[in-house]
Formats: C-alpha cells, sequence, structure tokens
C-alpha cells in the first residue's frame, strides 16, 4: 500500500469524523481495530465500540475538526488534529495504523494545555 493511499484512508477518517455521523467512521476501520488511550490506560476493541463512544460522547453543538499536520511513512500516519464543538476543544495526536485500506490500530495522545513557566518569559512569545 503506498504512503499517498495510507494518507488518503486517514484524510478520509477526519472527513467522515467531521460528519459527526460517527457510525459512517467504520467504512475505514478493520473489524480487528482497536484504539487506545496510553493517559487514561483505556482501550477500545472494534469499531461498533468505537463508534458507538463517539455518538455518546456529550456535547454542546457539532463537532469540528481541522487536521493541522500529517506525516505518512509506510503503514504509519500521524496527525495533529483541532477539534472544538464550540464549548469544549482539544489538540490531540494520534499515531495510525494502516492495512489492506483500514485502520487497524489507533493510539492518541490528549495533551493538556497549561500556563507558560514564569522563568523562560524572557526567551519566548505567546502564540494566538
Amino acid at each position: 500500500m503506498s504512503e499517498q493511499s495510507v494518507e488518503s484512508v486517514v484524510r478520509e477518517f477526519w472527513r467522515l469524523m467531521a460528519t459527526n455521523d460517527f457510525h459512517a467512521v467504520k467504512s475505514v476501520l478493520a473489524p480487528e481495530f482497536i484504539m487506545e488511550w496510553p493517559q487514561s490506560k483505556e482501550r477500545i476493541r472494534g469499531p461498533e465500540r468505537f463508534c458507538q463512544m463517539n455518538a455518546e460522547y456529550p456535547t454542546t453543538s457539532r463537532w469540528e475538526f481541522r487536521v493541522n499536520q500529517l506525516v505518512a511513512s509506510g503503514e504509519s500516519v500521524v496527525t495533529q488534529v483541532s477539534l472544538t464543538d464550540g464549548t469544549q476543544s482539544a489538540e490531540p495526536v494520534s499515531f495510525f495504523t494502516v492495512r489492506a485500506c483500514k485502520i487497524t490500530r489507533l493510539v492518541e495522545y490528549w495533551p493538556e494545555p497549561f500556563a507558560p513557566a514564569e522563568n523562560r518569559r524572557h526567551l519566548v512569545e505567546l502564540m494566538t
């Protein structure tokens, strides 16, 4: 599978997520799909549970997704995405494994924003 097609599978994943029809995402997930959140030590097995979890997640509005960066190499794709429902927002970093045009594994890190340290204030500029 070429890097181009591996990349297109992950772009389609994010496109489908942006429709907010989370069960449609199953079309790019392998039957043996596994998603892991190392920070909370949670694992979801199977496309159905993954899609149900997203459909049941509390929200105030429709989710919006913006792919800020995507890097593909072999069967691996890494994305950094901005997402928001207008109230909640996050910047997850996601590691995908794609085989036979389906996502078999997704490992996501959800970093929490934090205030800049005072001891480096003279060295940095704040981003908006």
